[in-house]
């Protein structure tokens, strides 16, 4: 189901605002997950390292980017087609269960950070 895939330090794996179809997990290297809050401007706001997973958007409606996504450093991945993932999840529950509390985990983790992040430039830190 997953395919290895390896990207080299520098490479845009995608980029926010395109189609997600593919999730990623990281099997060993770092990502800088970045916001693009304009077309000159750009921030990296989070990143991920070994054993994390992006591109969450791949698994839930609109399928759409949030965030582009840069390797750091040379990055060996493994990757999921979105779809195939979702198909999978229909037909076993169990399975689907844990996919999808640990694709939660993943984006409440992102939001958190984004909040202390907001409060750090709010509170002026």
């Amino acid at each position: 189901m997953g395919a290895a895939q390896v990207f080299d330090a520098g490479i845009i794996i995608y980029k926010q605002g395109f189609t997600a179809d593919l999730i990623y997990v990281i099997e060993e290297g770092l990502v800088g997950i970045i916001l693009e809050v304009g077309p000159l401007a750009e921030r990296q706001v989070q990143a991920a390292a070994n054993f994390e997973s992006f591109g969450w958007s791949a698994m839930i409606p609109p399928y759409t980017r949030t965030a582009t996504v840069k390797a750091i450093e040379q990055t060996k991945v493994i990757v999921f087609d979105g779809r195939e993932l979702t198909a999978f999840c229909t037909k076993h529950g169990e399975e689907s269960f844990k996919i999808m509390q640990a694709l939660a985990r993943v984006i409440a983790e992102r939001l958190r950070q984004a909040y202390i992040q907001l409060l750090g430039v709010t509170d002026g830190h």
